[in-house]
């Protein structure tokens, strides 16, 4: 299992980095990851068409997209397109952060959980 990130660099500019999710055998034949401390959970629908021009991340959060799909630009140019199932840690809280536009005609639902500083 994995998840990408977003984060910031000592330039102030920002990347992605994908990251493997260590997963434990538990009972009931299913497997687990450590467990990650959050701060609460928000859901969020976006139009299909919405365009966010550079910002960066309002916090550390958890972004797990459940239906309707995107695209987020990197400030290094790198684009990645997200969908239902996509998990992005958005940590690039400073510097010039990154677009992200709605790709398709369906909305974008999806949850963010904030995560501690």
């Amino acid at each position: 299992m994995k998840y990408f990130r977003i984060y910031t660099d000592e330039a102030g500019e920002s990347h992605f980095e994908d990251v493997d999710i260590e997963l434990d055998e538990s009972s009931g034949g299913s497997d687990l990851s450590t467990l990650y401390p959050a701060t609460g959970v928000m859901f969020r629908r976006s139009p299909a068409d919405q365009y966010l021009d550079w910002h960066p991340a309002p916090r550390r959060q958890f972004v797990i997209t459940l239906s309707g799909e995107a695209e987020v630009e990197a400030s290094d140019g790198e684009v990645r397109r997200i969908g239902p199932g996509t998990i992005m840690l958005a940590e690039d809280i400073t510097g010039k952060g990154h677009i992200t536009r709605g790709v398709g005609s369906t909305e974008r639902v999806s949850i963010f959980i904030p995560l501690p500083d």
